[in-house]
């Protein structure tokens, strides 16, 4: 199993938006959107909080895309 690298720029930027609480888009590549907030990050996915706080579990290779949302 590979390690997680946090280094890494992705990885970075999610760690901002989990320390930032900052909302965030995230596109999959079913063209579904998710808002809310990234809860935590490994290796193979990113949990989202969304307005109800309910989290939702996406794995990575399923996103298009994250941004914060405008």
């Amino acid at each position: 199993m590979a390690e997680f690298q946090t280094g890494l720029p992705s990885s970075r930027q999610v760690q901002i938006a989990i320390r930032e609480k900052k909302d965030v888009e995230v596109k999959l590549l079913t063209d579904d959107l998710i808002l809310g907030k990234v809860s935590w990050q490994d290796q193979d996915c990113i949990c989202i909080i969304d307005q109800y706080d309910q989290p939702t579990i996406v794995w990575r290779h399923a996103i298009a895309f994250i941004k914060p949302k405008s």
